[in-house]
């Protein structure tokens, strides 16, 4: 609903400004005090602009809100590895910092350290929605200060999602559902023998893949084993784990067998638009362990519309290494709207995301990017729950995930296990090699804050 400004300052922007104390200006040299300039990852495929018409969106009811103030979007457009790298280029100079920052949550403890961010937490007492958010979702912006750097948009959960035409061409069933990595696996063995035009199984791979091979790769297998990145107990970091060890040689399965893509595909940078713009929507991919997010890129309006996906896909939590206890895993990241430390208008910075995150608006993001709500009164909503095909299975998973290590050095770590995951991907490292690799530069990038499992 618009609202009505006053002579001097529009009543919403006002009262935000004024519950957190500050001013409406900015500093900054030369910058415009009522321009807000937002910066966000711009898909690599030209045909998908969910953030971006949702931000346009928003940009529309910001300034109709607010007469005289002005949105400048300002899209970062690269893969994973490529954004982060441009991001904080960015964040280190009051020249080039925007005003508001799109952060995955597996990098903000390295952006918060370095100085990049700026502490939200005057904002945050004085906006009553900031109670709606899950705990969990709260910490994930969280540093080791006790101070919030960002407020999340959403989380996501990852399991195994299979085409049924292709199982159906393999004999497998349509209701399929692993109980060990061993029947995941005879699964895509199944496939290659009797499907062999296709791809049997994805499963991310090396340093080119970012994140993507470190998250939706190797932690799904490793936290299926039982083991861990981080002790919380000994607050220190795991090296020498039997379970590293069992999901490398997972990894080293797939690409031997030539289950997965060929190696030169696995490892291309664009490997998640490959998966998601052609292999799954082309038939041409079997299984594929992957995130809850994926249907953003087939919705009306997304470039690669493919409404029958749900009909066509089916869905299968991935299961632990032997089937043990609790059967399933999960792990879970997302990302948040985070303020630079040398933004020059954090203040309307903020007011724009308390726009973005009206209960209303909220739920039309995690519909339209296929996100799992972290705001409890989205959650509840029966409209929420039914807006999408897997939303309820996704959630469902949220009992049985994980979330990654928030501290500083995951970013590092994280890129340790792309390099092991390579080594095994591309048969120039046993198993053995890579993980003593890891453990190496684990012990380098940790400064030996490392326990022997």
């Amino acid at each position: 609903m618009p609202v009505r400004p006053t002579a001097a300052l529009p009543l919403f922007l006002s009262a935000a400004l004024a519950a957190a104390g500050l001013t409406a200006c900015g500093g900054g040299s030369g910058s415009d005090p009522d321009t807000v300039k937002i910066s966000f990852k711009q898909s690599t495929d030209n045909s998908i602009h969910v953030m971006d018409d949702y931000l346009a969106d928003i940009k529309k009811q910001f300034e109709k809100a607010n007469p005289g103030k002005k949105v400048e979007l300002v899209p970062i457009k690269a893969p994973d590895s490529e954004y982060y790298t441009k991001l904080q280029q960015m964040l280190r100079s009051p020249k080039t910092a925007p005003d508001l920052v799109y952060e995955d949550t597996f990098l903000i403890n390295s952006d918060i350290t370095s100085g990049y961010l700026k502490p939200l937490d005057s904002y945050l007492a004085k906006w009553p929605d900031w109670n709606q958010f899950i705990d969990t979702a709260k910490a994930a912006a969280k540093a080791e200060d006790g101070k919030t750097y960002g407020v999340p948009d959403g989380t996501d959960t990852r399991g195994l999602w299979f085409d049924k035409g292709i199982f159906a061409k393999a004999g497998l069933p349509a209701d399929w559902q692993p109980k060990t990595w061993d029947e995941v696996l005879d699964a895509a063995r199944t496939i290659k023998r009797r499907v062999p035009d296709v791809t049997p199984l994805n499963v991310y791979t090396g340093k080119p893949a970012g994140e993507a091979a470190a998250m939706q790769g190797f932690e799904m297998l490793l936290y299926g084993t039982g083991d861990r990145l981080y002790d919380d107990n000994a607050k220190k970091w795991i090296a020498g784990s039997q379970g590293f060890k069992d999901a490398l040689s997972f990894v080293e399965t797939v690409y031997q067998e030539k289950l997965g893509p060929d190696v030169s595909t696995a490892l291309d940078p664009n490997i998640q638009t490959i998966v998601r713009g052609d292999l799954l929507p082309n038939g041409k991919l079997g299984i594929n362990l992957d995130g809850s997010w994926l249907p953003q890129d087939w919705l009306e309006g997304s470039g690669h519309e493919w409404p029958e996906w749900s009909g066509k896909l089916g869905l299968a939590y991935m299961p632990t290494q032997h089937g043990q206890a609790p059967g399933k895993v999960s792990m879970s990241g997302g990302w948040t709207w985070s303020i630079p430390a040398k933004a020059a208008n954090p203040d309307l910075a903020f007011a724009f995301v308390r726009t973005m995150q009206t209960k209303a608006n909220a739920q039309k993001w995690y519909v339209a990017n296929s996100g799992i709500a972290v705001r409890k009164d989205v959650a509840d909503d029966p409209a929420y729950a039914k807006a999408q095909p897997g939303i309820e299975f996704f959630t469902d998973l949220v009992a049985a995930t994980h979330y990654r290590p928030a501290y500083p050095a995951y970013p590092k770590v994280s890129t340790a296990i792309q390099e092991a995951m390579e080594g095994v991907t591309t048969g120039d490292a046993s198993v053995d090699q890579a993980a003593s690799g890891y453990d190496d530069t684990l012990k380098e990038v940790t400064d030996n804050q490392v326990i022997a499992q």
